[in-house]
């Protein structure tokens, strides 16, 4: 009898472990590893399209995780989207609708302030390992920081572009950065993002964590990998019309070394055993340059067109999201700020407000396409604004309106205001009420 009552208590005892480890399986929060490209066109993917560049590692998160077609940036320019990402609000709320210049420029001082609330903070209270390995380009003072904002770890720069191998900003000034302190380092800066990556998720596989890899590639200056030659003038834009400029071949050789970046962070996760449970999550950060492939898209950078703010973006995370989906959901950068919050389950506290959606109830299949209005506005010579309400998209353009169904004319070429004014007057007010709301929120920050 007693050694019936042993065995039956070490059978319960087993089930017992086995229930317990399968809990703890189920209920382990995920990592999320956040990687966003600079610059780069809409085509200028395999899996959008591209026919002259192989980005196999990028295209195979498409293969195993949901593919986005109608996914914007928060706004034409970089400052102005990654400020909606680390907030999860329009940028406009800031006042930061354009990009910070250099340093040493009149804007120098200006930046997203930290309030205790933006997206790595928030994860970092919640108990995850919060790192940016890349770009900042929100502010140069130490209350600006990435620090500031809740990243354990930063290495990057805080410019709106580097020279790649010699890491200055547009006036020569040094811009290379470990945590708070200036570093130097040698090697090609996609390079550099990369190994910090790897390291930083090597360091921090025991524990859940997030980062948020923000390569420069593709953006000017247009300096290919392995010629340290092409670095001049500190690296300063090359355009069409330039006496010995840039060429699509330098670009493509960028883009390409960016996605052999990609390929070495996962498969660092999968060396680790972290893939299954970790959100990989790929976008970028708005339209293309000159020398990108925008294509079926209008316009570039700058511009509220189709081509400058509709981005990739591709989400994998095993056994929840899909694989191989393609969505037509519409979604933007902050959407992906409420997104990686619901999946930590990190609790948001009312007075962040986020502006974002969570967009994995739809991705996982579990709800059906959700209509979004969305909104975008640039100031400068030619002050652009825009808001898509489901289908239809109205533009202004240097005070001209023109309105387009972007699932229908996705290159906004046939102009439907004249036949459909009554969807034009009913947008209108819309995108009057937003820039009245946002502009308000502004001014109170003054």
């Amino acid at each position: 009898m007693t050694r019936r009552l042993a065995l039956l208590a070490s059978i319960v005892a087993a089930q017992s472990v086995a229930l317990a480890g399968g809990q703890t399986a189920r209920e382990q929060r995920p990592n999320v590893v956040l990687i966003i490209t600079d610059d780069v066109g809409y085509g200028d993917f395999g899996s959008y399209g591209a026919p002259d560049i192989r980005t196999p590692h990028i295209d195979g998160l498409a293969k195993d995780g949901v593919r986005l077609t109608d996914f914007y940036a928060n706004g034409a320019t970089c400052t102005p989207t990654r400020t909606g990402l680390i907030s999860g609000r329009y940028q406009q709320r800031f006042a930061l609708e354009r990009p910070l210049s250099g340093a040493s420029s009149a804007d120098g001082g200006l930046g997203l302030p930290a309030n205790g609330r933006s997206l790595p903070q928030l994860l970092k209270d919640s108990g995850y390992a919060t790192a940016l390995v890349g770009k900042w380009h929100l502010g140069y003072r130490p209350e600006f920081s990435p620090r500031a904002h809740g990243f354990d770890y930063f290495f990057g720069f805080k410019s709106g572009f580097t020279d790649y191998y010699q890491h200055t900003d547009g006036a020569g000034l040094a811009d290379l950065f470990e945590n708070d302190g200036a570093v130097e380092a040698k090697g090609y800066m996609t390079d550099l993002i990369t190994e910090r990556s790897v390291r930083f998720i090597e360091q921090n596989r025991q524990r859940p964590f997030f980062i948020d890899v923000a390569y420069n590639a593709a953006h000017w200056p247009y300096q290919p990998p392995g010629q340290p030659s092409t670095a001049r003038d500190n690296g300063r834009h090359l355009g069409p019309f330039d006496d010995s400029t840039a060429t699509r071949a330098q670009y493509v050789a960028m883009l390409e070394h960016a996605d052999q970046g990609v390929g070495r962070i996962l498969a660092a996760l999968d060396r680790l055993g972290l893939t299954q449970n970790t959100v990989v999550i790929f976008t970028n950060d708005n339209g293309g340059e000159w020398l990108s492939r925008n294509t079926p898209l209008f316009q570039h950078k700058g511009t509220v067109w189709e081509g400058g703010i509709r981005v990739p973006a591709i989400l994998r995370w095993p056994g929840r999201i899909p694989a191989g989906v393609v969505s037509g959901q519409v979604g933007i950068t902050m959407d992906l700020t409420a997104t990686i919050l619901a999946a930590t389950a990190t609790p948001v506290p009312a007075a962040a407000r986020l502006d974002g959606i969570n967009l994995l109830p739809v991705l996982e299949g579990r709800v059906p396409a959700i209509e979004r209005t969305l909104f975008w506005r640039i100031s400068g010579p030619r002050p652009q604004q825009a808001v898509r309400a489901g289908d239809w998209k109205l533009i202004f353009d240097g005070g001209r309106a023109m309105l387009f169904n972007v699932r229908t004319d996705l290159g906004e070429r046939e102009n439907m205001i004249g036949r459909r004014s009554d969807i034009a007057r009913r947008l209108q007010p819309l995108l009057a009420a937003w820039q009245q709301d946002v502009d308000t929120e502004a001014q109170g920050r003054r």
